[in-house]
């Protein structure tokens, strides 16, 4: 009811720009075009935490963009869930490669399966709503669209309590999340037969997506038929290994051997998608 409420008085009384605040748009033509506009690419952080899947972000968390991901989730502004969740597509587009709804190979491996990455549930009730499960719900759709099969699966939940990240260093974000998310009771087959992208609003130390793979990657060892695409960690042999040198020389452990890829116990690759990281993430 709450949502129902907030969309209509988006609807029916003069607002200001989620951006940049300027009336009387919810969204001005010139933040609209930072979103629309806008070149996902492959972002990761440093120290890149084991376990964090390939990300790709649709623009940096900087001025408008940040303003826009914080009046939507923390001040309600539903009006905002549709230009977010096309920039989320985007960035899952980009993630699956050229053209995905067209590859041969792509289409054998099955539709996208979005999954949000949940909040905890104290901030859920705070908030009135869900943020990134609105958007991954737009997201899915922006795909369907664009003729790229695509559902949402809100399989994650918290499996005991966590404290508010804000303030915490990237240690202490790793030690307040470690084991704190599992796959819901039955879930698991909801993600049979598909390419599984985690989904977020925003990725900073990468903390949370490194946790919700770790989730799905602790479902996937109980299957029978272990096809659950997972990502066993950002450094050589799993091991948690941090890059050394410029962005450029990060292919490169500090071992000096060449890193692996983000492959999982069985070959296959589990993909993330944000909207927004932070600038000097972007690769």
């Amino acid at each position: 009811m709450r949502g129902w409420m907030r969309d209509l008085s988006d609807l029916a009384l003069p607002t200001e720009c989620g951006g940049c605040g300027s009336p009387p748009a919810v969204l001005c033509a010139r933040c609209r075009a930072l979103l629309e506009r806008a070149e996902p690419r492959r972002v990761r952080p440093v120290p890149e935490p084991p376990g964090l899947p390939v990300v790709h972000a649709a623009a940096p968390y900087a001025r408008e963009v940040r303003a826009l991901l914080l009046a939507h989730k923390e001040r309600g502004a539903l009006a905002l869930i549709g230009a977010l969740g096309a920039a989320l597509a985007g960035a899952v587009r980009a993630g699956l490669g050229p053209e995905p709804g067209r590859n041969t190979a792509e289409s054998r491996a099955g539709p996208v399966i979005l999954v949000p990455v949940p909040s905890a549930r104290w901030a859920v009730r705070r908030r009135g709503h869900d943020p990134v499960r609105r958007m991954a719900l737009v997201a899915a759709g922006r795909l369907r669209r664009a003729g790229v099969p695509a559902r949402v699966a809100a399989v994650l939940r918290q499996r005991r309590p966590v404290v508010d990240q804000a303030g915490l260093d990237a240690r202490r974000r790793r030690e307040n999340l470690a084991g704190a998310l599992e796959v819901r009771a039955g879930g698991a087959h909801l993600l049979d037969g598909g390419r599984v992208v985690l989904v977020d609003d925003l990725i900073t130390t990468g903390a949370s997506l490194a946790e919700a793979a770790r989730a799905l990657r602790a479902t996937a060892g109980t299957r029978r038929d272990r096809d659950m695409p997972v990502y066993r960690g950002a450094t050589r042999e799993g091991r948690e290994e941090q890059r050394t040198g410029p962005r450029s020389q990060r292919g490169t452990s500090v071992h000096g051997a060449p890193e692996k890829g983000p492959t999982d116990i069985i070959g296959r690759v589990v993909r993330a998608a944000v909207i927004a990281a932070p600038r000097d993430s972007f690769e």
